[in-house]
């Protein structure tokens, strides 16, 4: 278990209060300037070292994605940062914890993090039902504005810096970093096709990087403690540091909690969240990462460790951490269908494997949760899933085929089974 010393995020219940003063008597803004007079490369090289990944869900290494960013502009456009804080993911509610409770650790972060890539403004797009959070982190952008932490000469480090926070309209889609950006320019909520990526033509077709809420908060902890204090947190170096999981479903105590990457699934539910409803013989399944990510059975959840490379083993990913429990009172083949509906409607339409595609898994799922279907079936909606993923511009796509597929994959005897009942009743 991760120690008291080494939390990052001490105030994520909202224990204590979010403004200003009790940030700081947290540590948060101390000596910032010190932290950007580490420089550019210093501050990139850093962030390499501690083995941060974007803890959004894609897990790629923060720093190589900071030094993408052109080190400086040949036809004078600016740099932004762009900060996705869209939390749409079904089961994930870290990001808005950080909002509500300890926006300035977001907020220094971001200068350090737009310091680094040669941006003088960060946008932070929140996703439009955070009405209260989003409140809150204005409140907490006005303090650090009057205290001289933001805009001119922010936190007397010589570097100009603002920060605009945009209310989005609470489409999943305006997730991806892309279509994030579409939304940000007053467009609507439609993935771009990459190339160019976002660090060479993102906002207003500048030079943009896109992070999400956690992987920017965390940065100014790291620069203070050193990439190897964080390196050594995680199970190795290439899943290193802390991770907040959300843990939610068939637990006895659901909750968000900080703890290390790769912590055992197992102990991360019976140490934080008073184990599975009924003993951990009830547990049916677990989804890791959010319902993008394909569901895990009680028998590999009893040895898989939460990180990326460890979930990607067994077929599954860590995603946003978004853990979703379900014990054996659970109708899987139900519980599928109803996120094969959330795709479908989410889906913005630009692609056809997407926009058609998403329809045709939520209509067939819906008679596979009745058994109104045929045991050949199974393959051909196997088929379909496979006809979405990895054909179109961005990965909503793939998010709707891969709860399908694990389904499929873990759960086909009862699916079979199902069928086999409808039959027997309608004979």
């Amino acid at each position: 278990m991760l120690d008291d010393k080494d939390r990052i995020f001490t105030n994520i219940y909202g224990w204590e209060s979010f403004s200003l003063k009790a940030a700081q008597k947290r540590g948060d803004w101390d000596n910032t300037k010190d932290l950007i007079a580490k420089g550019r490369d210093g501050i990139i090289a850093e962030i390499k070292a501690s083995g941060l990944r974007g803890r959004g869900g894609a897990g790629f290494p923060t720093g190589l994605k900071w030094s993408f960013m052109p080190k400086e502009s040949p036809d004078g456009r600016p740099s932004y940062l762009v900060i996705n804080a869209d939390e749409s993911e079904p089961g994930t509610c870290k990001d808005r914890e950080i909002l509500r409770h300890d926006p300035h650790k977001l907020l220094e972060g971001a200068l350090i993090a737009g310091f680094a890539m040669g941006a003088h403004t960060a946008f932070i797009y929140v996703r439009g039902e955070f009405f209260h959070e989003s409140s809150e982190l204005m409140k907490a952008v006005e303090e650090a504005y009057d205290a001289g932490l933001l805009g001119k000469n922010a936190a007397g480090s010589g570097w100009d810096f603002d920060v605009v926070v945009h209310r989005g309209a609470g489409a999943y889609i305006c997730g991806e970093e892309t279509a994030l950006i579409e939304s940000l320019e007053g467009k609507k909520g439609q993935p771009r096709n990459k190339p160019p990526f976002p660090a060479m033509a993102g906002l207003y077709s500048c030079p943009t990087t896109v992070n999400n809420v956690e992987t920017i908060a965390v940065a100014p902890t790291i620069l203070r403690r050193g990439a190897g204090w964080f390196a050594k947190l995680g199970l190795n170096e290439k899943n290193a540091g802390t991770k907040l999981f959300c843990i939610s479903g068939h637990v006895n105590q659901p909750c968000n909690v900080e703890e290390v990457m790769g912590i055992p699934l197992r102990e991360l539910l019976e140490k934080h969240c008073g184990g599975v409803r009924g003993g951990w013989d009830n547990l049916l399944a677990v989804i890791p990462g959010g319902s993008s990510t394909p569901m895990i059975p009680k028998d590999i959840c009893e040895t898989v460790n939460m990180d990326f490379d460890s979930l990607r083993e067994v077929g599954t990913g860590l995603g946003t951490a978004g853990v979703i429990v379900m014990d054996k009172s659970t109708d899987v083949i139900k519980a599928i269908a109803r996120l094969s509906r959330f795709y479908m409607h989410e889906s913005c339409g630009q692609c056809t494997p997407c926009r058609e595609g998403t329809g045709w898994l939520w209509r067939v799922m819906t008679r596979m949760v009745e058994g109104r279907a045929s045991v050949e079936e199974i393959d051909q909606l196997y088929e379909i899933t496979k006809e979405i993923e990895g054909h179109t511009i961005c990965a909503l796509g793939d998010a709707a085929a891969w709860p399908v597929q694990g389904l499929i994959k873990h759960f086909r005897p009862e699916m079979e089974r199902r069928i086999m009942e409808y039959r027997k009743r309608a004979a």
